[in-house]
């Protein structure tokens, strides 16, 4: 177990930019890609709860079939969407914060899907004219738990620097991992993951009307050391391949918790005092673990459900006299 609490300066969250490959496909259009025809994997696909994902697909060789890229592919389809959509997703956040890329003094990169040397970081400085003199870190090969993992840093550097301007960047080519095989992990890994970039914008310095986002006041950990090997990259003669254990909802249900009271009980709160749950959406089957075992709502969750499933779940309580629309506003 591993806590901390942010000096007493809690910076804010500034401003948020995302980004996206342009290549969107349903699930049943990957399914029709890869003709992907045995009934279990298609199940797979389907119960997922996932209805499309932006990805950067191989292309059809002459015979119109999608074959496995080789690992050097792989890796340099990673470096150039990493470099593409990340920097896409950073500006969107600095023009949200009226901020330039030399007005940044510390960045956290976090990627998952691809190593990299020089890493992720460097290549965002030189690529975008970031000042010689920041201070620079990144998370690699932690999987979902990444986000939080590097977070902190940016916002402890933030505390014990008031005027400075922190940037995170999570980035992940979840195509650059992807196996094209009939394996039922591969199935798994396949059916979930998309690509994308996230950026955020944190500082404890006064930014007038965009000072009003949350204050970031503390983290807590705690690492399920049984099942270390749940989500790992293996090497398969050729390329590294993504393993899945199929018990991941069920770890996390049993463990959440644990963190989330810890935390909780520093700020002398109640899980029925929090109004907005915003959790890492791993699947319908991880969202669900964290959600019972949690004992929160649908309407706790609404923040973490794609909007249209949240909607629909919305109109069906306020038939049901469960929820009042006005409240929603409030």
């Amino acid at each position: 177990m591993q806590s901390s609490v942010i000096p007493s300066l809690s910076p804010r969250l500034i401003a948020i930019g995302t980004a996206t490959p342009p290549q969107k496909y349903t699930q049943a259009e990957i399914l029709e890609i890869f003709g992907i025809t045995n009934p279990k994997t298609r199940k797979i696909f389907s119960n997922s709860h996932i209805k499309s994902r932006h990805l950067c697909l191989p292309k059809p060789n002459q015979e119109g079939q999608r074959v496995q890229e080789s690992q050097g592919d792989l890796l340099e389809k990673h470096k150039k969407m990493a470099l593409e959509i990340g920097q896409s997703a950073i500006n969107k956040a600095l023009e949200k914060a009226r901020l330039t890329p030399q007005d940044i003094d510390y960045i956290s990169v976090v990627s998952t899907t691809g190593l990299l040397c020089p890493s992720l970081s460097a290549l965002y400085i030189k690529e975008m004219g970031m000042r010689p003199n920041i201070y620079r870190i990144d998370i690699v090969g932690m999987g979902c738990n990444a986000g939080l993992n590097g977070l902190q840093p940016v916002v402890n550097f933030c505390a014990l620097n008031p005027e400075a301007i922190g940037l995170l960047l999570c980035v992940e080519v979840c195509s650059a991992i992807y196996a094209i095989d009939d394996t039922l992990n591969t199935a798994v890994v396949n059916s979930l993951f998309g690509d994308g970039a996230a950026a955020a914008i944190v500082s404890g310095r006064a930014f007038l009307e965009l000072s009003i986002g949350p204050k970031i006041l503390g983290f807590s950990s705690h690492i399920i050391t049984a099942a270390i090997n749940a989500i790992r990259l293996d090497w398969q003669e050729t390329r590294y391949a993504l393993y899945l254990d199929k018990q991941i909802p069920y770890l996390l249900g049993r463990n959440v918790t644990i963190p989330v009271t810890n935390l909780l009980d520093r700020f002398d709160r109640k899980r029925r005092d929090i109004q907005h749950w915003v959790i890492h959406s791993g699947g319908r089957k991880v969202i669900d673990s964290i959600k019972y075992a949690l004992n929160i709502t649908e309407h706790d969750m609404r923040h973490t459900y794609p909007r249209p499933l949240f909607s629909s779940l919305t109109n069906d309580y306020c038939r049901k006299g469960l929820l009042r629309k006005e409240s929603l506003s409030s």
